[in-house]
């Protein structure tokens, strides 16, 4: 299964911020939205992603002054990119190996959705659970 059958159930929906803003927006961004990552964005295009551990990471070298820095300064990048037809075991594979939990999808160099682990392991459970019920009505019914 790839990127695709998660985003056609998820939606497309992605939160991103200016490059140039503080992090004190970033926060307020976060909590306010009650997720984990933002898409930084500049001129249009992604230059990088701010996430929960890039902020305790920087508040933790910097102190509270680090809120009036930009994003740009906190941010993780360039950001990892995949598209729709990246497979689910994939994304997961390059998840677990850069230790990052958020992936934003491209396409046509445009951004248009973003996937978490959360979202790659319920689909991966799904998966197998369907796998598993199917099995087992074979197995009943021979």
């Amino acid at each position: 299964m790839s990127i695709a059958a998660i985003l056609a159930t998820k939606g497309r929906d992605v939160a991103t911020i200016d490059s140039g803003v503080t992090l004190a927006e970033a926060v307020f961004e976060l909590a306010t939205r009650r997720i984990g990552a933002l898409v930084v964005t500049s001129g249009g295009s992604i230059v990088g992603i701010v996430s929960e551990r890039d902020l305790v990471t920087c508040l933790g070298k910097q102190g509270a002054a680090a809120l009036d820095r930009p994003v740009s300064e906190a941010m993780s990048a360039p950001a990892v990119t995949i598209d729709l037809g990246t497979p689910v075991l994939n994304a997961l594979a390059t998840m677990t190996a850069r230790r990052f939990r958020h992936l934003p999808i491209v396409e046509n160099g445009e951004l248009i959705g973003l996937v978490s682990i959360g979202d790659l392991v319920k689909f991966r459970i799904d998966s197998i659970e369907d796998e598993a019920a199917a099995m087992r009505s074979y197995i009943q019914g021979a």
